[in-house]
């Protein structure tokens, strides 16, 4: 497991186009057949992917964990983008079609991932967090999750959110989930932009067609810079850095995010004109 080390607001200042897609950018999951997992320093954050073809996969420990397996001290949110497939926890198989997801809670022994069909593989997004409270293991089907609508056509941003691990709906320690999709024609995402210096958060941009990219804003709000992303890409971004994009069409994002506030709207907004 690749261990990344986030950048400070000293070092961040500093950095060129390629430190700062070395540093907050995740840009290799998603291998066939294969488990990718990232460690980030920044709240003990794993990112990861499983891709199962003709065989399940194991979701096993690693040593920078130094834990007897994967959830012993942790919790996993999974997303699927792909096709059909099944995660089975500790025996019990949850079947999970595109955008359904399914969270996993500490103490958690085994956790496979298998596809319905190998030429269509599902595709699982991956995101964990220590854990220090037990809650149950809870399938989430994307259709009956309830969907929230934003934005206006006049500013590119219509759109619609799908939260999933929350705390006014599937619970967990400190891991929220959720999804965004953009509206043909709409191509801003979190506008207004904000912060949070009490939760990191991660950018999973998938959906987007392979001549086409995001542009993902990172930074404090009078110094923003910005990555360049392509489909199923992850952006890492720290508590002092707004996160917003604008993409060259519309596509999906995975918001997740942990730390010590879990309340969905804890965002220390900045109005667009404040930004440079």
């Amino acid at each position: 497991m690749k261990i990344l080390q986030m950048a400070d607001l000293v070092r961040f200042r500093t950095m060129t186009t390629a430190g700062l897609r070395e540093t907050f950018l995740i840009d290799d999951l998603f291998q066939a057949g294969r488990i990718e997992l990232r460690y980030v320093d920044l709240d003990r954050t794993v990112i990861g992917s499983a891709v199962p073809t003709a065989k399940p996969l194991k979701l096993e420990t690693d040593y920078a964990l130094k834990a007897n397996y994967f959830l012993e001290r942790r919790e996993l949110g999974v997303l699927n983008v792909g096709g059909a497939g099944t995660v089975t926890v500790n025996g019990e198989a949850f079947s999970l079609g595109k955008l359904d997801a399914l969270y996993a809670g500490r103490g958690n022994e085994d956790v496979v991932f298998a596809s319905a069909d190998a030429e269509e593989p599902a595709e699982f997004y991956l995101l964990s967090y220590p854990a220090h409270a037990v809650w149950r293991t809870t399938l989430m089907k994307a259709g009956e999750q309830g969907k929230t609508p934003l934005g206006k056509p006049e500013n590119a941003n219509v759109r619609e959110i799908t939260k999933l691990i929350y705390l006014e709906g599937t619970r967990s320690c400190q891991l929220v989930m959720g999804f965004t999709e953009l509206a043909p024609g709409s191509v801003w995402n979190t506008m207004p932009a904000h912060t949070h210096m009490r939760r990191s958060e991660v950018y999973f941009y998938f959906d987007i067609a392979a001549d086409q990219r995001v542009v993902h804003l990172m930074g404090p709000g009078q110094e923003t810079r910005n990555i360049v992303v392509a489909n199923k890409q992850v952006v890492v971004s720290p508590g002092w850095s707004i996160h917003a994009g604008v993409g060259t069409s519309n596509y999906t994002f995975c918001w997740g995010m942990g730390g010590e506030n879990q309340v969905y709207s804890d965002m220390d907004a900045l109005a667009i004109a404040e930004l440079l």
